[in-house]
C-alpha cells in the first residue's frame, strides 16, 4: 500500500474559468447516466455517428487495423465492422461515466462476470492472478463490475487535466483496491506477491524498448512487450485473460482459464501464444475493440514505411 498513489485533492480552483467547459461536458455525462439504458445507448450511437464525422484520422486507423488483421474479410464486411466499432467508441463515452458514478445496484443490473472460478482457485492457492486484460472499448465500466465482484489493483495515468485527474482517481476508485504509478512496476510485482488480483493490459504497441516481434492477427511482426513475461516470471502468480464484451442486458467480463505455460516457454513461442490467444478472444466479438489504436505503428526496421500510410 505504500506505493498506492495518494488520492488528488479537490481544489476551489476547479470553479474557475479554465474549467467551465469541463464542468459543462460533466454535468451533461451525469444527467445522461441517469437516464434508462436504452435511452444511453441511442446517446451512444448519436456520439459514435458524430466520432465518425470528426475523428476521421481514428477512423482510417481503426479501418486500416481491421484491414492488417483481417485480410480476407470482404470489403462490405469490414465497412461494417468500423461502423460497429464507431457505434461502440460512442458509447465507451458514456461507459466511462456511467463506471464512475453509477449506483451499485445498477452496475450489478447490467453487469455481469463469466469465469471468475479460475481467480478464486488462483486465490485460493495463496496466489496473486496477474489478470490480463485486452483493451476493449468498455473497458472502463468493465473494471467497475469486476470491483464489485474482487476489488483489483491496476495502473495508474495522471490526467493532464487537473479536475478531469480529480474526477478520474476517484471514479476508478470505486473499482480498484488501489492504484498504482504505470511506470512502478517494482509495486505492481510487490502487490502480485501479495496475493492480489492485478489488472495489466499486454496488448498495445508500447515501443521498441523491450519489446519483441511476433505475429498478431494478420501482422506476422507485431511489437509485443516482454514486460508481460517479466510479471509473470518474477512473482509466484498466475497469469489469465480477462475480457469485457457486449450482452443483450448490459455486459459481460469474462475470465479465460490461466496460461500457466507462459511462466516456462521462452519469450517468441511464449508472446506468440498469447498474441494468438488475445486474436482469438477478439474475434468472439471484433466490434468492441479498441481498433483506433496504432497496434502496428513500431515495426522492426525502423526505416521501414509505415502501415499507417
Amino acid at each position: 500500500m505504500a506505493a498506492a498513489i495518494k488520492p488528488p485533492k479537490f481544489s476551489m480552483a476547479f470553479f474557475g474559468p479554465r474549467y467551465w467547459l469541463v464542468w459543462v461536458g460533466v454535468f451533461f455525462l451525469y444527467v445522461v447516466t441517469w437516464l434508462p439504458f436504452p435511452v444511453i445507448k441511442l446517446f451512444g450511437r448519436g456520439t459514435g455517428w458524430l466520432l465518425g464525422k470528426v475523428a476521421t484520422s481514428r477512423v482510417k486507423v481503426a479501418r486500416r487495423n481491421i484491414e492488417l488483421c483481417y485480410p480476407e474479410m470482404p470489403k462490405a464486411e469490414q465497412d461494417k465492422l468500423v461502423k460497429q466499432n464507431l457505434h461502440r467508441a460512442g458509447m465507451a463515452v458514456y461507459e466511462t461515466a456511467m463506471g464512475w458514478w453509477w449506483p451499485d445496484w445498477r452496475v450489478r443490473k447490467h453487469g455481469t462476470v463469466e469465469g471468475f472460478e479460475h481467480v478464486e482457485a488462483i486465490l485460493a492457492a495463496n496466489k496473486g492472478v496477474f489478470g490480463m486484460a485486452l483493451h476493449n472499448m468498455n473497458l472502463e465500466f468493465a473494471c467497475r463490475i469486476v470491483g464489485l465482484t474482487h476489488p483489483s489493483i491496476a495502473f495508474y495515468r495522471k490526467h493532464n487535466n487537473p479536475l478531469m485527474d480529480y474526477l478520474q482517481y476517484h471514479g476508478r476508485a470505486r473499482s480498484n483496491k488501489y492504484m498504482i504509478h504505470k511506470r512502478n512496476a517494482r509495486a505492481l510485482l510487490a502487490a502480485l506477491e501479495e496475493g492480489e488480483l492485478c489488472l495489466y493490459l499486454p496488448d498495445q504497441d508500447y515501443g521498441r524498448n523491450q519489446s519483441i516481434f511476433v505475429p498478431f492477427g494478420g501482422v506476422k511482426e507485431t511489437a509485443t512487450t516482454t514486460a508481460t513475461l517479466m510479471f509473470i516470471r518474477r512473482t509466484s502468480s498466475l497469469p489469465l485473460i480477462v475480457t469485457s464484451q457486449y450482452t443483450a442486458s448490459g455486459y459481460k467480463v469474462k475470465f479465460y482459464p490461466p496460461m500457466n505455460e507462459l511462466k516456462t516457454l521462452d519469450d517468441v513461442p511464449a508472446l506468440t501464444l498469447l498474441n494468438e490467444n488475445i486474436a482469438d478472444i477478439i474475434n468472439e466479438q471484433p466490434e468492441s475493440y479498441l481498433w483506433m489504436h496504432k497496434r502496428f505503428k513500431t515495426r522492426p526496421d525502423p526505416k521501414a514505411p509505415s502501415l499507417y500510410k
